[in-house]
């Protein structure tokens, strides 16, 4: 089985047509259902969080068969994945893909299982602690997206569950968890 770094890549990596968009409708549903699993896996496993459909990403060409995906190809899957819900256009020309291996309701209740787990109940964090910090070190927070995060704090600020604060800069923004 081929890899990418540590990443186990599926069979149909090394098959060339699915590197070329199917004209048969069933076949490239068959297609797109399986790179949207493969780019939402990868993701994951690597903490990539933004996708740029005209710069190089790893799962978009296969040296090994001298293949590598259309623009057309590479945005019909990212947008496949966009209405799911599990990815969103960052601008109108479909260029950057935001993609949420987790949806931003998840990300909220990975937070609150987070502050939980580290006694954070009634506790104040820097929004960079939560990224960065060292009760983060080794959790799905570490390495987060800003943008995401933010989201899942807005969401969560929402129900109650913390409140958000400025500082003078970025780094400063705080929050107050009130689990």
């Amino acid at each position: 089985m081929q890899k990418l770094g540590d990443f186990k890549l599926p069979q149909f990596f090394n098959y060339p047509p699915y590197f070329t968009l199917q004209p048969v409708r069933d076949t490239r549903e068959k297609q797109i259902q399986l790179w949207k699993e493969l780019i939402l896996d990868y993701c994951k496993s690597q903490k990539i969080f933004l996708i740029g459909v005209e710069e190089d990403f790893p799962l978009f060409s296969n040296s090994a068969i001298d293949r590598t995906l259309s623009h057309e190809a590479r945005e019909t899957f990212l947008s496949a994945i966009v209405g799911e819900g599990r990815a969103e256009w960052l601008d109108k020309g479909h260029r950057k893909c935001l993609i949420l291996w987790h949806r931003i309701q998840d990300w909220a209740d990975i937070i609150l299982k987070f502050v939980r787990e580290n006694g954070l109940e009634d506790s104040v964090m820097t929004v960079e602690e939560i990224r960065s910090g060292t009760e983060s070190l080794g959790t799905e927070l570490e390495g987060i997206d800003r943008t995401i995060l933010m989201r899942a704090l807005k969401l969560l600020e929402n129900k109650g569950k913390l409140a958000l604060f400025k500082g003078t800069s970025a780094d400063d923004e705080g929050v107050k968890f009130s689990v």
